[in-house]
């Protein structure tokens, strides 16, 4: 490698500690829990520890990645810090592989220190943050995952034996709403019989979940003509597709599970669940003979 491709790929890494250094203080002002901010503020001190190694062998100093800055910001006040961090977390892995080139790690002597700390220090750090959208994931995975199989589920089946978007729209609000009180008031007796604290807010994480879910599945048809059911269906078949990759991600990014694996797992379970309810309208439609 020569001296200028050498250049250039360390100042790349020092764009990246020092931007990431001003995404970790932008965090911290928005955290309320002390212990918190502070396990935030000791990550951005390494990110400036890390630019100032890297500026030894640049001499000079760069500026932060504005957008990249803004971008992280704002995810971070959608998903959490906790998201955000450990995207962020995901990306600097893979800047620091360029270490891993013996070029690079011959070069720069405090090679190893710079992965050590990264990989050990920030995951320890990243470990011990608590924030409450985390705390609540299994009640809000329970909410979510309960609506899509259900409502998916009952619309399909609504969907041919009704043949009338207001009358499906109607019947899967009606069901959804009963069914968000239900779960929450499930997950109330269930998480207070089990000695926890805070079972009113993790029945309130379940069942709001639930209630929003139903109403991205329900929306289509709401927007379609009468006679458009078949469209308004498939449009609801898309928006559960959207809802479990944007979650299945999340939880990928924040549990660190397989994200291939999981979000086929659930979209196999709603859309079968789906396929069978829609079958089941059309038996239950031709036996009964209703006519609607």
């Amino acid at each position: 490698m020569n001296d200028k491709d050498f250049r250039k790929m360390i100042l790349d890494l020092q764009v990246n500690e020092i931007t990431g250094r001003e995404i970790y203080l932008r965090l911290s002002k928005n955290i309320k829990d002390l212990h918190n901010k502070a396990l935030i503020l000791e990550i951005a001190d390494e990110e400036l520890v890390h630019y100032n190694i890297y500026k030894r062998y640049t001499a000079e100093d760069v500026e932060p990645d504005k957008k990249k800055i803004i971008f992280y910001t704002m995810l971070s006040k959608i998903f959490g810090y906790i998201f955000t961090i450990r995207l962020l977390e995901r990306e600097e892995d893979r800047s620091l592989e360029i270490l891993l080139n013996p070029e690079i790690a011959d070069s720069v002597i405090d090679t190893k220190d710079i992965r050590e700390q990264e990989e050990e220090h920030e995951e320890r750090l990243i470990s011990m943050l608590d924030e409450e959208k985390v705390s609540y994931i299994s009640s809000i995975i329970l909410g979510l995952n309960d609506a899509l199989v259900e409502i998916t589920g009952s619309l399909a089946g609504f969907t041919f034996a009704m043949q009338n978007t207001r009358i499906i729209a109607l019947s899967g609000l009606i069901t959804g709403i009963a069914a968000s009180l239900s779960m929450a008031f499930s997950q109330y007796l269930a998480e207070k019989s089990a000695g926890k604290h805070n079972y009113i807010k993790a029945s309130l994480y379940t069942g709001i979940t639930y209630f929003i879910t139903v109403l991205l599945l329900v929306f289509p048809f709401l927007i379609f003509p009468d006679n458009m059911y078949g469209t308004a269906l498939a449009l609801t078949l898309f928006v559960v597709i959207i809802v479990i990759f944007i979650f299945t991600f999340y939880i990928s990014i924040v549990k660190k599970v397989n994200f291939r694996q999981r979000f086929i797992e659930m979209l196999s379970i709603s859309m079968g669940v789906t396929v069978f309810s829609f079958l089941l309208g059309i038996v239950a439609k031709k036996l009964l003979g209703i006519d609607i």
